[in-house]
């Protein structure tokens, strides 16, 4: 499979403080693949490093076998960014815009992908305003087309989706699937809503500090954690946590109804009953929730100040 981007040892520094350390990783050709980490871990910085929008202080980055440095202006056609913060153009209105866009990397209009565009992201009623003139969502919505209307192979999603409604996230979401499956389109994507990221992305890295402290398949980086949650909903409400329980870390739930329990890997849920039912509490439903990725990162997160590849 071909390799879309490669990361080689990539750092950078501001003031004297390195913000990304050293960081190594390779996306393939045609993946959905998520960076994660919390606010400061250096992800955006890489973003802008990958774009070229940031020089690189140490290592290198490839897109599709071109340098980023040495290729700028090859690299810079192959990549479609979408960056986190909205930048407002009172210039041109929105139709303009994307006409004009993709000359900006010496790639001719091409009105009917454009057209596509608009119609797909919703853009046709709003084609005479100017962007300050829209809303954050329909700005959302502009940024995704600039980022696409030079048909790039490889879009960058940094932060897609903070602040825009339930509705609107779907359809990105559905629309970005699409430009995967159908046109092969590599996507790198960030989010803060790691439900996102457990639905869309087939592999995740996740950075903390300026490392990259995992990086795996998606259900891989679940099965590392090492324990599951078990809800036990009673026919009478509790008021506190059993004595008994507290081993599980267990706490009330749905107003002294439930008690959520920790089960740690290969630990006996038959225990946990039977020391319920020896407090004759009855029991009216269990229910069994698998790791998702937010205790994923969590987990992985919590403390990390060292770099360690799972």
């Amino acid at each position: 499979m071909k390799t879309a981007l490669q990361i080689e040892q990539i750092s950078k520094s501001y003031s004297g403080k390195e913000v990304v350390k050293g960081i190594s990783l390779q996306i393939e050709a045609g993946e959905i693949f998520g960076l994660l980490g919390p606010n400061g871990a250096g992800k955006s910085t890489t973003i802008n490093m990958i774009t070229g929008v940031t020089s690189v202080d140490r290592g290198k980055i490839s897109v599709f076998g071109f340098d980023n440095q040495a290729n700028f202006i090859q690299t810079r056609r192959l990549v479609g960014v979408m960056h986190q913060e909205i930048v407002v153009d009172t210039f041109f209105t929105i139709d303009k815009a994307l006409e004009i866009h993709s000359g900006y990397y010496g790639v001719p209009d091409n009105k009917k992908w454009r057209s596509e565009l608009i119609e797909r992201l919703a853009l046709g009623p709003h084609l005479n305003k100017s962007m300050n003139k829209l809303s954050g969502g329909m700005k959302r919505r502009f940024m995704v087309a600039k980022a696409l209307i030079h048909q790039p192979q490889l879009l960058i999603l940094d932060e897609p989706t903070a602040g825009v409604d339930v509705e609107l996230r779907k359809q990105l979401w559905e629309f970005v699937r699409e430009l995967n499956e159908k046109r092969g389109i590599t996507v790198l994507l960030t989010t803060h809503y790691l439900e996102e990221a457990e639905e869309m992305c087939g592999r995740i890295a996740i950075m903390n500090h300026g490392n990259v402290i995992a990086m795996n398949k998606t259900h891989a980086l679940l099965d590392q954690l090492d324990e599951k949650r078990m809800i036990v909903h009673f026919e009478k409400n509790i008021h506190e946590v059993p004595v008994a329980l507290k081993a599980y870390e267990a706490t009330v739930e749905e107003a002294g109804m439930a008690v959520s329990l920790k089960i740690a890997k290969g630990a006996s849920v038959a225990d946990a009953l039977t020391a319920i039912t020896s407090m004759g509490l009855t029991i009216r439903d269990i229910e069994t929730r698998a790791p998702n990725l937010e205790e994923a990162f969590l987990k992985l997160t919590a403390g990390t100040h060292g770099a360690h590849h799972a």
